[in-house]
């Protein structure tokens, strides 16, 4: 069973402060870090920095309002078009932010930061390359951009460009020495080119200068996991639910580490618990399901396989686990079929 990790991004940084967002993408996490730029004076500056505050306080709509009238005052003002780019960007409105970071661009050549997000949203789009273009440009400008080479880092990740990945995140860290999101991302680089010793070592330097980081414990668990160390990797997933009790995807891999030394009630504690956070969770159901038919409780097997299936028509493992329960209770026709 795939286990899956998380990587980090970061859009580039205005401000000391740093809002953080979540969203999912094919099975991982980009949390983003979401800064906005201030001007000094004039109304349209008044509007730009009202906007940021809203988009500070969550309020995109009223930050793109605010960032619509900084732009009527002012249409030549760069830096409210990067902040709307920013705003459309967490709405969702991909196309929408491209179109601002571009605009902020044209007025701006040399600005770096609009490149930088710029190549955020194509990332979120899917194109790769446009990223990484956006990304080298960032970098060209300041060379001593951390977050562009993190970012650059992360598409090229994406790419399946592991060692170009481990270089640019190896750049981050050479500009910002404890940037614990730089060793996080290198960490699962070099995991998944089969270094799980040179990924722990990573994973536990970002825990070192982020002491409460949950996605660098479960990182670390699964690393563990990969090395064969069980125990390790519980007490990671451990940690990582202590310091974010939310955390569904931590209960699920405990759950896997502790049915694999034979803790079935205690797997499926887990699992159930990762059920309650997140009641769409397919392969959860699934692997439940399992530890249920290990434990000799077949109906209920079969019961937590349906519901992944319903979830997920496509989730193989499910149909597999459902014919082995069903096989398990008699029904021969029944286990053939799925």
């Amino acid at each position: 069973m795939k286990l899956d990790k998380l990587f980090i991004a970061l859009t580039v940084v205005g401000l000391a402060t740093m809002l953080v967002s979540v969203s999912a993408r094919d099975g991982r996490l980009a949390f983003d870090a979401v800064g906005n730029l201030f001007v000094a004076d004039g109304q349209a500056g008044a509007y730009n920095n009202r906007g940021n505050a809203k988009g500070a306080a969550g309020d995109l709509d009223g930050a793109i309002a605010d960032y619509n009238h900084a732009l009527q005052l002012d249409p030549k003002l760069a830096e409210a078009y990067y902040n709307r780019g920013n705003a459309k960007r967490d709405k969702g409105d991909l196309d929408g932010a491209i179109a601002d970071y571009t605009r902020a661009i044209e007025l701006n050549p040399k600005y770096a930061h609009a490149y930088s997000n710029r190549g955020n949203a194509k990332r979120d789009k899917g194109d790769l390359d446009g990223a990484i273009a956006d990304y080298t440009r960032a970098i060209e400008l300041d060379p001593k951009d951390a977050i562009a080479y993190n970012n650059r880092g992360y598409a090229k990740s994406d790419k399946g460009d592991l060692d170009g990945a481990i270089a640019d995140y190896g750049e981050a860290i050479k500009f910002d020495p404890k940037y614990a999101i730089a060793y996080c991302n290198r960490g699962n680089a070099k995991d998944d080119k089969g270094d799980p010793n040179g990924a722990i070592a990573d994973y536990t330097q970002a825990i070192k200068f982020d002491p409460k980081y949950a996605i660098a414990y479960y990182n670390r668990g699964l690393a563990k996991y990969h090395k064969g160390d069980l125990d390790g990797a519980i007490a990671d997933y451990t940690r990582a639910i202590e310091v974010n009790p939310k955390y569904a995807k931590a209960y699920y891999d405990r759950g896997i580490a502790k049915r694999d030394k034979g803790d079935l009630d205690g797997a499926i504690a887990d699992y159930t618990r990762a059920i309650e956070l997140n009641p769409k969770y397919p392969e959860v159901y699934s692997a439940r399901g399992n530890a249920k038919r290990d434990k000799g409780d077949l109906d209920g097997a079969i019961a937590d396989c349906t519901r992944a299936i319903e979830l997920n028509p496509k989730l193989a493992e499910a149909y597999s686990n459902r014919g082995n329960a069903k096989s398990g209770k008699g029904d021969l026709g029944g286990a053939i079929a799925d």
